[in-house]
């Protein structure tokens, strides 16, 4: 089992930048391919980025290549994601989501567990 926390969502200007963690009590993330997705109000949970066990392949969507990096600690069992030139589209809630699968799925529904998220809103 392996329960996820995550931490560091906020209140930022747009072109500013939020640093998100996930903390994981439980099983070794080293163990599982780790995802950020973000859901805004009324819509559906959508992929961010996802990070291979090792870290050294990510994916991470269209809207926010370029922008945000996905990054992990194993030892830690931390997985980050850095987010800069944040805009009023950013505005979501985001989770952090440990898989079985491969790091390469993009979808929420291949994912196995699921923090409860952290508010991220960012002002215009």
């Amino acid at each position: 089992q392996v329960q996820l926390v995550e931490s560091g969502g906020g209140l930022v200007q747009a072109g500013g930048s939020l640093r998100l963690s996930c903390a994981s009590s439980g099983r070794t993330v080293s163990n599982y391919a780790m995802g950020w997705f973000r859901q805004a109000p009324g819509k559906e949970r959508e992929f961010v980025a996802s990070s291979s066990r090792s870290g050294f392949s990510t994916v991470y969507s269209d809207s926010v290549k370029g922008r945000f990096t996905i990054s992990r600690d194993n030892a830690k069992n931390t997985v980050k994601l850095l987010m800069n030139s944040l805009g009023p589209e950013d505005t979501a809630v985001y989770y952090c989501a440990a898989g079985r699968g491969s790091y390469t799925q993009t979808q929420a529904l291949d994912y196995n567990y699921w923090g409860q998220g952290t508010q991220v809103t960012v002002s215009s």
